[in-house]
């Protein structure tokens, strides 16, 4: 059987009320409509629940047994009603962001949890994707802004440039060149190497910087991603160059030096869709990964690329 919700609540307002006129008022409707949706409920119901004389409104007993089980029905319809409507607020209050993996690993974590701690209202979903995908997210709207590889074919987006990061050499922590505090790329021209996919931007950018260089160098091995070079290497196979932050992805505690005699870097920033404002929400996190990579991502690498700072296994 159908329930009546209108009926119902034409029913509650004039008993609590006390008054058709009053109660036309508090639903906002003309007292012939309030009077056709009690007329309609009772004949459903096939009693009468109001006495209505030409000074007060009174319950007839169908109408005393009926009143308080539609008060609980319509609070428990109206609390219902608010919990979605809330819910659906915060799901679109959502909002979803992009992120190379190397700074999602290791970076970002410590940004998102002070922001936890002071904004805990606010919900998103971190993509954690390559470069490629990073642009796509934010071109299509998926992501409202991306953390990623700035460079000059991203001309469409709105880019800022936040932080230049250093590629180095990825070792095991007995390997003879660990304890070396630079290392040149003649270093390791007869060592075996592994090297990450061409479709990679990472690689694409060190093969520019390495030019005829790159044709020296001894690529053994070569791998879709970086988390599986790293295991080669901690496997002791060969040796990789990564960038620096990718020590926070690492399977086991590898050592990173830096290379002298060639400059070997990526340059990091936010990229976001052209005259498209981001949410309220996303503009918050933005603020703090920009001021915190800004501020202090230099010191951040420092303190991860220290083999002291990890622990040995």
């Amino acid at each position: 059987m159908r329930v009546d919700y209108l009926g119902l609540e034409a029913f509650v307002a004039i008993a609590d009320t006390g008054s058709f006129q009053r109660a036309a008022e508090v639903l906002s409707l003309s007292q012939a409509a309030l009077s056709h949706r009690l007329r309609k409920i009772e004949e459903d119901l096939g009693a009468a629940l109001l006495i209505r004389s030409s000074r007060e409104v009174s319950l007839t007993p169908a109408g005393q047994n009926l009143l308080p089980e539609a008060r609980r029905l319509l609070k428990a319809l109206q609390d219902t009603y608010e919990a979605a409507r809330a819910g659906g607020k915060a799901q679109a209050r959502r909002f979803a962001f992009a992120c190379l993996p190397t700074i999602a690993n290791g970076f970002l974590p410590p940004v998102l949890g002070a922001l936890q701690v002071d904004r805990p209202d606010i919900a998103f979903d971190l993509l954690d994707i390559p470069v490629s995908r990073i642009v796509e997210a934010v071109r299509s709207g998926r992501a409202e802004f991306g953390l990623t590889i700035v460079s000059a074919e991203l001309s469409d987006l709105r880019i800022r440039p936040l932080a230049d990061e250093d590629y180095r050499l990825f070792m095991r922590h007995d390997h003879p060149l660990a304890a070396r505090r630079s290392v040149t790329l003649e270093d390791v021209e007869a060592l075996p190497m592994v090297r990450i996919s061409s479709q990679s931007k990472n690689r694409q950018l060190l093969d520019i910087a390495f030019g005829q260089m790159r044709d020296r160098l001894r690529w053994q091995f070569e791998v879709q991603s970086a988390t599986v070079a790293m295991r080669l290497v901690a496997s002791g196979m060969a040796l990789t160059i990564l960038p620096e932050s990718a020590l926070a992805m690492a399977p086991v505690p590898l050592v990173s030096v830096p290379f002298e005699g060639v400059r070997l870097q990526r340059k990091l920033g936010v990229v976001s869709r052209r005259g498209v404002p981001i949410s309220d929400d996303a503009a918050v996190l933005l603020h703090r990964i920009e001021t915190e990579m800004l501020e202090n991502f230099p010191r951040h690498l420092a303190v991860s690329s220290d083999p002291r700072s990890r622990p040995r296994g």
